[in-house]
């Protein structure tokens, strides 16, 4: 083979390799848009009114992630199943936010940690690597640690809304949370900072929880009771 021959073969090789990441990015960016509707439609759970819509508004959440599903469904379909890595960077931002919101769906409707492979079922992909398109369990545990920051904030909103036994029963499950993640060794980087986020969430929940104990506001609800 001559130079030139070689250098046309790299060509080739370099432009199919550009049209599967402009095909892949295509998808992507619908994706994106759907994430960020079913985010603005969740947003008004923050809202004074919100917290008497939250099953309306997680059931039109649900129904949302079915449009994720079909999707997803296409995004498998640009590029080959064994070269997932290779591809990640462009859907890894996107992923992660799709686990965020799976998972505060779930928390919303059973005040429960969604699990990775119920985060998988949501989004219409697979927990196994050797299966195909699947949810890495960095992207997972960030998606989870995003969650986290959401409820420290819904702690706060909570109390603006006149819900003082809400912050309380978030309190307890962000601090199972904290306790689960100290668990790991996090060698990933850029999980690691978005852990170190936790710690601020914890405090500031913590925070609210004490303000409202100091003024009698809040008690531990009985066991079995109403959420």
């Amino acid at each position: 083979m001559s130079v030139t021959e070689m250098f046309s073969y790299i060509q080739g090789f370099l432009s199919a390799d550009h049209d599967v990441r402009e095909d892949i990015r295509k998808v992507v960016q619908v994706l994106e848009q759907t994430a960020r509707e079913i985010l603005t439609l969740l947003q008004s759970v923050h809202q004074p009114s919100g917290f008497k819509e939250i099953p309306s508004k997680c059931a039109k959440a649900r129904e949302l992630f079915c449009t994720v599903q079909t999707q997803m469904a296409d995004l498998k379909t640009k590029f080959p199943v064994e070269q997932y890595y290779r591809f990640h960077e462009h859907w890894r931002f996107v992923l992660q936010r799709l686990a965020f919101l799976a998972a505060f769906v779930v928390y919303l409707e059973s005040e429960t940690l969604v699990t990775r492979e119920e985060v998988a079922q949501i989004l219409g992909i697979e927990v196994v690597r050797e299966k195909g398109f699947h949810l890495d369990i960095e992207d997972y545990l960030a998606g989870v640690l995003i969650m986290a920051s959401e409820l420290s904030r819904l702690a706060v909103n909570s109390v603006t809304a006149g819900d003082y036994n809400r912050p309380l029963r978030i309190s307890n499950f962000i601090n199972e949370l904290d306790s689960g993640f100290r668990l790991l060794n996090l060698k990933n980087d850029p999980l690691r900072k978005r852990y170190d986020g936790l710690k601020y969430d914890v405090k500031k929940i913590e925070e609210v929880v004490y303000d409202l104990s100091i003024r009698g506001l809040a008690k531990e609800p009985e066991a079995g009771g109403d959420k």
